[in-house]
């Protein structure tokens, strides 16, 4: 089992959502929060730019790999429960991502969401954070614009692929933030950032965690992970996390605790979280998925009760 580990590493490369009823958290005035993302993840996407450099673009060159899309992988996941892919519960996993990221459960407010937050990036825009100077932003727009010519965000194509890998604006100030909040009202455009959003995070966090044996709570585990740290392999990146906690801890596919090896994971996250910033707000982890993990809810069974930043949110 040992060996198979590494041909896991590269499943790289997708979320359908459905409607439930969205609670405001309770310390934070009613989802008043809207698209901003936290002052604590500003600071935490600071610390985290220079190694996230190039990891989404990485991720999406590492799609096509046979290792990725073997049958015999995909034979197992067909035989296993959705997890966190049913519509619920990837409805679910987008509301705990959003209380980290964006201080609210109504995670669908962030389509229009755009700032310079002051990484190094450029603009962090959309609902996973897109970034003008990380070439994600850039593929997003380039593929919406193939399938839907003369959208509002076109013309900044050239534009796009001249800022690529710098922070800068040239070309892109005043006009951009305006169009962009413009086209995400445009439920194509909507659409497409959900399918990039799930191609290069969701759909991987969650096949590599079936693949290891975890419930709902392990693919969330790994998702918002993936979501954090991005999909690199170095090793405060999440594939590096992964083969890190391999190593470690024996996963269920290899008749492991489930807990245990959860357990593993999050130490080692919190660790790489560290790593760059001593004094880093670890609460994403700690009274949210560590939480669910000590009360035993490997299924992410709801009700849901978590604190992130100092608040509380609940999901009935």
């Amino acid at each position: 089992m040992k060996g198979a580990r590494l041909l896991l590493l590269a499943a790289v490369p997708v979320i359908a959502t459905a409607s439930v009823y969205l609670l405001a958290p309770e310390d934070s005035g009613a989802g008043g929060a809207g698209p901003d993302l936290s002052s604590a993840y500003r600071s935490q996407a600071a610390q985290d730019a220079e190694g996230a450099q190039g990891a989404k673009a990485w991720a999406e060159r590492s799609e096509g790999s046979a290792e990725a899309n073997s049958a015999e992988d995909k034979a197992v996941i067909a035989d296993l429960p959705p997890g966190l892919a049913a519509p619920a519960k990837k409805e679910l996993a987008q509301q705990l991502v959003a209380s980290a990221e964006n201080s609210t459960l109504d995670w669908r407010s962030a389509y229009a969401y755009i700032e310079d937050i002051g990484d190094g990036q450029g603009y962090t825009a959309g609902i996973i954070g897109f970034c003008t100077g990380t070439n994600d932003l850039l593929t997003l727009v380039e593929g919406y614009t193939k399938a839907h010519p003369g959208n509002g965000l076109a013309t900044y194509l050239p534009a796009l692929r001249a800022v690529d890998g710098t922070d800068s604006h040239e070309g892109l100030d005043p006009g951009f933030t305006a169009a962009w909040k413009a086209e995400a009202r445009v439920k194509a455009f909507q659409k497409a950032q959900d399918t990039a959003r799930d191609r290069v995070y969701f759909d991987p966090a969650v096949r590599l965690a079936k693949l290891d044996g975890l419930g709902a709570l392990g693919q969330f585990v790994y998702y918002d992970a993936m979501v954090f740290h991005g999909p690199g392999t170095d090793p405060t990146s999440f594939y590096g996390l992964r083969e890190r906690a391999l190593q470690k801890s024996d996963s269920p596919t290899e008749g492991g605790s489930e807990k245990a090896y959860l357990g593993t994971f999050l130490d080692l996250r919190e660790d790489a979280m560290r790593s760059r910033d001593a004094d880093i707000d670890t609460t994403r982890v700690d009274t949210a998925q560590r939480r669910f993990l000590d009360d035993g809810n490997l299924d992410l069974r709801t009700p849901l009760e978590w604190r992130v930043y100092g608040e509380t949110f609940r999901v009935p």
